[in-house]
């Protein structure tokens, strides 16, 4: 099998809740020997924010916004003075996406002051993947992870989530992307799925390319 991913310095892998991207970024990682950045995590706001209660879009966002700007901030640093690979399991664009999903237009005005300040500083990906799975999927995933904090997250709102993504990587072109339907494969769980994905991976990959395992 060609190497793995032959060429691109910066991967960032994007998808809804549940879709597999902290693993896949995990095996990327290990495969190519690379950096990691990992996915904010212990936002101090999110349980109430799952909850609905009143208060918690605006402030749960700009914690998000700040911690993915720092790391972002470091992964540019790190590809300008090191050689190798860097592995993302998210994109920065994704925290506009989820602001425009959660927040009024007067915390949207306020929130964008800050993204445009910081977004220079970002540095785009040489490819993304893009893994897309069913609402159907996504709630069942999300039953069968079992997080007591995942349990407050509406079936309207992992629907309003799916959507989004499938919107904004419709018009992306911002680097090479392989968008990946993972509805009928379980590369997590099952390592038939998880070498067909690996496979596709170790070939070139230019402009958008679709991966439709199962079709």
């Amino acid at each position: 099998m060609a190497e793995l991913l032959d060429g691109p310095q910066f991967i960032a892998i994007e998808g809804p809740l549940r879709v597999g991207k902290s693993t896949l970024a995990r095996i990327l990682g290990e495969q190519l020997n690379a950096r990691r950045v990992v996915e904010p995590e212990n936002n101090p706001f999110l349980d109430r924010f799952y909850q609905e209660k009143s208060g918690m879009s605006l402030a749960t966002q700009m914690w998000f916004l700040m911690e993915r700007y720092s790391q972002m901030r470091q992964a540019a640093q790190d590809l300008a003075t090191s050689p190798g690979p860097l592995v993302a399991d998210y994109l920065f664009e994704k925290d506009k996406l989820f602001a425009y999903i959660n927040l009024t237009d007067a915390e949207l005005e306020l929130y964008n002051r800050f993204y445009q300040l910081f977004r220079p500083d970002v540095p785009n990906p040489d490819l993304v993947i893009y893994l897309q799975a069913s609402p159907e999927v996504l709630k069942q995933r999300l039953k069968r992870k079992g997080l007591t904090q995942e349990q407050d997250i509406s079936d309207a709102y992992i629907e309003q989530v799916a959507k989004a993504y499938e919107h904004f990587f419709f018009h992306y072109t911002a680097s090479d992307l392989l968008v990946v339907d993972t509805s009928k494969i379980d590369f997590v769980n099952r390592e038939q799925d998880r070498s067909m994905l690996l496979k596709r991976l170790s070939e070139p990959i230019q402009g958008k390319q679709y991966f439709l395992p199962w079709a």
